[in-house]
């Protein structure tokens, strides 16, 4: 077996997408409980604003009212189900110091989101912001200096080459690339570490993407599959 690659980030994070979604409803209280007693080193959630202000977790940003469909940044934070927590509740059931990947389906979201994790005392150094723009998410910096910037992709996005796009990121003060398990290689998590960048790969929901990912020197990992995922972290532990 050829010899894992380092990675930036020692250990390397494991989000569990949406929580523990394999096991439990995704985004749910429950869910992102679940993956921290299973022992996720990160949970990664999709956040959206109300009608009156509130960040709340959902993936589609569409929720049922009855027998409609409604946006959710058209609704308070009151007419919502039940099942959709707040990203104060989060922060309320894990506590501040797990890492947190937000893919951030609303820009105007993003201040908020820095203002509820200062509020919950949390560590901006780990939360971790995600847009599939770059230059938007570049444009979060000046809301803090600490917040993680991650440029959320895939390879055939990037159309004057990976180095060019690496170095771009790097420019922009982008933290972090994240692309899905089949576009990720050794020789691109080495080309994006040249850079200073951290390299994610999610939609690894089986024991060898994870594994191949961790050998690549992956510097996080994203699975529905907790159990799974904090396996194949413990067999490159150390």
């Amino acid at each position: 077996m050829a010899p894992r690659l380092p990675s930036l980030l020692d250990p390397p994070i494991g989000f569990a997408h949406r929580g523990a979604r394999a096991h439990a409803p995704d985004n749910t209280l429950e869910a992102f409980a679940l993956a921290v007693r299973l022992g996720a080193t990160g949970l990664e959630t999709d956040a959206w604003l109300t009608a009156d202000g509130e960040v709340v977790l959902d993936h589609d940003g569409v929720v049922r009212t009855g027998i409609r469909r409604r946006r959710i940044g058209d609704l308070r934070r009151d007419q919502l189900p039940a099942h959709v927590p707040t990203l104060g509740e989060l922060y309320e059931a894990v506590g501040p110091s797990v890492s947190l990947s937000v893919d951030v389906k609303d820009g105007a979201a993003a201040s908020a989101i820095i203002s509820v994790a200062r509020e919950a005392g949390a560590d901006r150094g780990r939360l971790y912001l995600c847009s599939d723009s770059w230059e938007g998410a570049s444009a979060w910096r000046r809301l803090d200096d600490d917040v993680r910037l991650v440029h959320s992709t895939r390879l055939r996005r990037m159309t004057d080459g990976p180095e060019r796009h690496a170095a771009t990121l790097a420019e922009a003060g982008i933290d972090a690339v994240n692309m899905p398990y089949p576009d990720w290689t050794g020789g691109l998590t080495t080309l994006f570490h040249r850079f200073g960048l951290w390299s994610f790969g999610w939609d690894a929901n089986h024991e060898r993407q994870l594994r191949e990912l961790l050998a690549m020197g992956m510097d996080a990992v994203y699975s529905d599959h907790v159990d799974r995922m904090v396996d194949a972290l413990r067999s490159v532990a150390g």
